[in-house]
């Protein structure tokens, strides 16, 4: 089962490797501190629109720079999306908090932390589905986390992510202009584990060869 898994992965990279940008999968990968400088450049593009939907408030550059500054890796996980030029096109992050008594809507969880997800994607690279696998990827990472239930809080106008929360099927509460959606998750199983664990290895070597050809083009372009 787990060679047949891997092989389908391997086999869909290959062809992703040789197709056309537009029609490539979407391959999530793991951020850590070496990507901070590009997550700030990848904030600071959003206009005063889409820092209104991500953040709930037109944050000025400052704030937004202390934002990225304050993420801290060791805490929370974050994710993004790097296009065909090493470009970072999008960003999920998912925060973690201890439980509060009484829950958010949907009841109590019995564990002893909750999860929060926040995604931004990058005016061109839209359409493309990307915010919702960036979701997938975390609620995969949630369940191996053993964390059962999964916020998402924005703008009733945030109409990207209304269609995420719908089509994950989280319940939604409507108040004031503002929605707060949450997820029940499942438990982790041996399934979840492997693909997490193949889903970044993937992403990891893809990101590997887009850093490598950026890399030769500055070296080559001197």
């Amino acid at each position: 089962m787990v060679t047949k898994l891997f092989m389908n992965w391997l086999d869909g990279w290959l062809r992703w490797r040789s197709s056309k940008p537009w029609r490539r999968p979407v391959l999530v990968k793991q951020l850590a501190e070496r990507d901070r400088r590009r997550m700030l450049r990848h904030f600071l593009a959003l206009d005063n629109s889409d820092r209104l939907l991500r953040f709930g408030t037109v944050l000025p550059d400052a704030r937004v720079e202390a934002y990225v500054n304050q993420i801290n890796f060791g805490r929370d996980t974050v994710y993004g999306v790097y296009n065909h030029v090493f470009k970072l096109v999008a960003v999920g992050h998912l925060a973690f908090a201890p439980k509060q008594p009484p829950a958010a809507p949907g009841g109590v969880t019995s564990k002893d932390k909750v999860a929060e997800f926040g995604v931004s994607v990058s005016t061109s690279a839209r359409g493309l589905g990307i915010g919702t696998r960036l979701f997938k990827r975390a609620a995969i990472h949630c369940r191996n986390s053993d964390v059962d239930t999964l916020y998402m809080h924005c703008l009733s106008s945030n109409q990207t992510m209304m269609h995420i929360a719908k089509k994950a099927g989280m319940g939604i509460q409507r108040d004031y202009g503002e929605a707060d959606a949450h997820l029940r998750l499942l438990p982790p199983s041996p399934g979840t584990v492997m693909q997490e664990a193949i889903e970044e290895q993937f992403a990891t070597l893809d990101y590997t060869f887009k850093a490598n050809a950026r890399a030769a083009l500055k070296w080559f372009g001197r």
